[in-house]
């Protein structure tokens, strides 16, 4: 059991944590059309960064209190908002604190195992056990700046709808046109090229050999006097 000031520590952190997630969502509340998916979005938020194990449309739905994922999935799906201006108020809401020109954007992707069929971004797990059928969605992590003052995430190419294509070959049946193909090397130098465009100060960007080896990135990089 904690102490007395065990206590209040927590609870000054849990109001502190409120009190950010309550100006993240001041900051975004203007990109949702109604009042539904704009109180929704909180919920969502709180959900994310809150106790809940698994974080699909029915745990974040219990954390919310509701009786069924339907307004979560609804928020993702079909609800009137543009995940772009979304995350560029986030952009803001990062680089303000923590801009530095001498930060190092670091680009990385992240895998997802899922038993699922296939969705866009996501390839055949190599990793699966032959007697399963699992799939992994892959995306291209958000430019990471890393600077003194802390580190976090500035943009994305996979949002809630739609993934990216990423990697080799088409992509699988339903995804739709507009998503497009592109490697890995050249959803970074989107994601950059928009960082970059926006303002965010940093003087160096880093990756692994999957980034660091193409040509065309490393060029566009000097070019931006990035590398």
């Amino acid at each position: 059991m904690p102490d007395a000031d065990g206590a209040r520590t927590e609870t000054e952190e849990g109001r502190a944590w409120a009190a950010g997630l309550e100006a993240v969502h001041a900051r975004i509340a203007g990109r949702f059309a109604r009042a539904e998916p704009r109180r929704r979005v909180l919920a969502y938020l709180r959900g994310l960064v809150g106790n809940v194990g698994r974080k699909n449309g029915w745990r974040l739905a219990e954390h919310a209190g509701e009786g069924t994922p339907d307004g979560m999935q609804r928020l993702l799906a079909t609800a009137d908002w543009d995940p772009d201006l979304v995350r560029d108020d986030l952009r803001g809401y990062v680089v303000e604190p923590l801009g530095d020109p001498g930060a190092v954007l670091v680009v990385d992707e992240t895998g997802f195992l899922k038993k699922a069929r296939p969705r866009s971004g996501s390839s055949a797990s190599t990793r699966a056990p032959p007697a399963r059928s699992t799939t992994a969605s892959w995306g291209c992590s958000w430019p990471t700046p890393a600077a003194r003052g802390g580190r976090s995430s500035t943009g994305s190419r996979t949002c809630p709808r739609h993934g990216p294509r990423i990697g080799r070959g088409v992509g699988p049946p339903g995804c739709p046109e507009q998503v497009g193909f592109r490697t890995k090397p050249q959803l970074a130098r989107v994601m950059l090229g928009r960082a970059l465009d926006a303002g965010v100060p940093a003087s160096w960007v880093t990756a692994d050999e999957a980034y660091g080896q193409d040509p065309a990135l490393r060029g566009w990089l000097e070019d931006r006097r990035m590398a």
